[in-house]
């Protein structure tokens, strides 16, 4: 038994002794996180006229969440795209059949003029600058990797989700859209920029930290914007952001760009030189993890030694589909055959970089092609084909991940993941 001798203490040092015991929590300036359910939605499959000059890179599906905009708040559904930074809506005219926001009937809406600082100074991180009309409005004009363009105003609004309404939101009103991938059937309205430039989604809403969880399962994902702490992910391997100081013509500056820095298949390392990965002096190579991008494509030279060693280290397993004038989506020409449809046990990819490692194993190697019965693709493609300059990490390779950008620390950190469940939670209410 432990004797305690009681002496006697002056009021101000029993109330140092109560702060001690009892410490009392200081009102939090961080932000409560905001939890949104993250759908893996179809793209609907049209034929549309493309533009010659416009890339003929196409998606099947994109990720998606839910949204309120404007005075009285509006539905709407977003694509997230870690790719982009200008988020836009599609304003089109009343008469189209689109999902779209009506500025009209917002009195919230602001058009941005184009002699502001908005218009001037904010958008120099955006591929194409901001120019004036003739009504003196900024007016913006965006092309994205799969043939996707669209044009409007710049402007501003009241943007609600999970219970905070952010005043003032900077946004693109599409007024003029073409589309690769997408018709009258589609149902999102627009996109939400998430990347590292001033005016994207998340650096406009002043959090330094985003995360998501991707269901292979159509409607089960979550993003969560602000910190969080997933109790179902046994731990985050994080890899540094990669960044340089002045400008190159084929760098892109606010991406998500990482260093990777070799391929496994299965025990095997790709026998490539270390320069293979690295951006060469006009920045083309750098590595990108982007949502906005279904698949992943690497450059020419690491496509071909991937595509190779696959090809070995399947025979007996897989039956090569032999057909060379066919490339799906554009950009994947390794095919294979499978009559009854079932896939074998296959060696995992593992992309290495510095500090990690993502391994891609599983359904994930291959994907189904919708239009050819018993054809499954390798879901890395060759950038040469699109093309484009990098290496994209896309979300089909992020399935079943917990994936956080940590902005404040300059790194991002992965690992598997129920996201099924995390998707549960959330519809339960229970959060992660």
């Amino acid at each position: 038994m432990t004797i305690f001798t009681l002496h006697r203490i002056s009021p101000w040092s029993f109330f140092l002794l109560l702060c001690l015991l009892f410490p009392t929590s200081e009102p939090s300036t961080t932000p409560k996180p905001i939890f949104l359910p993250l759908q893996t939605m179809k793209i609907p499959s049209i034929n549309l006229p493309k533009p010659p000059s416009k890339l003929q890179f196409s998606y099947n599906y994109s990720l998606v969440v839910p949204l309120k905009v404007g005075t009285p708040p509006q539905e709407i559904a977003m694509v997230v795209d870690t790719g982009s930074e200008l988020s836009y809506l599609e304003c089109l005219p009343s008469q189209s059949k689109l999902t779209i926001f009506n500025p009209n009937a917002s009195s919230s809406y602001y058009a941005v003029p184009c002699d502001s600082d908005t218009c001037k100074n904010k958008s120099r991180d955006l591929p194409s600058p901001t120019t004036c009309d003739s009504n003196k409005l900024c007016h913006f004009a965006q092309t994205y990797a799969d043939g996707s363009t669209c044009e409007g105003n710049v402007a501003t609004d009241t943007v609600s989700l999970g219970g905070l309404a952010v005043p003032n939101l900077v946004f693109g009103c599409a007024t003029t859209s073409h589309s690769s991938t997408k018709g009258d059937g589609r149902t999102t309205t627009g996109l939400m920029g998430m990347n590292r430039g001033s005016l994207s989604f998340i650096s406009q809403m002043g959090f330094g930290r985003f995360s998501y969880c991707i269901s292979d399962r159509t409607s089960s994902g979550v993003l969560v914007i602000g910190d969080s702490d997933p109790v179902f992910v046994r731990a985050l391997n994080y890899t540094p952001l990669v960044g340089i100081s002045l400008p190159l013509p084929y760098f892109d500056r606010v991406a998500y760009s990482v260093q990777l820095i070799g391929i496994r298949v299965a025990m095997k390392v790709l026998p490539l030189p270390k320069s293979a990965f690295v951006p060469d002096h006009t920045g083309a190579g750098q590595t990108m993890v982007d949502s906005g991008t279904q698949f992943t494509v690497l450059l020419g030279p690491v496509y071909t030694a991937l595509k190779n060693e696959y090809l070995q280290q399947t025979k007996g397993l897989l039956k090569v589909y032999e057909d060379p004038s066919y490339v799906f989506q554009g950009a994947f020409d390794l095919c294979y055959r499978s009559e009854d449809g079932a896939i074998p046990s296959l060696p995992p990819v593992v992309l290495m970089f510095t500090g990690a490692e993502m391994v891609i194993s599983g359904e994930r190697l291959l994907y189904r092609v919708p239009e050819l019965a018993g054809v499954s693709c390798f879901t890395f493609g060759n950038s040469d084909l699109v093309p484009v300059e990098a290496f994209i990490i896309g979300h089909h390779h992020q399935q079943n991940m917990w994936v956080e950008y940590d902005l404040e620390r300059s790194r991002l950190g992965f690992g598997p993941a129920r996201c099924d469940l995390a998707g549960q939670r959330l519809a339960q209410g229970l959060g992660v």
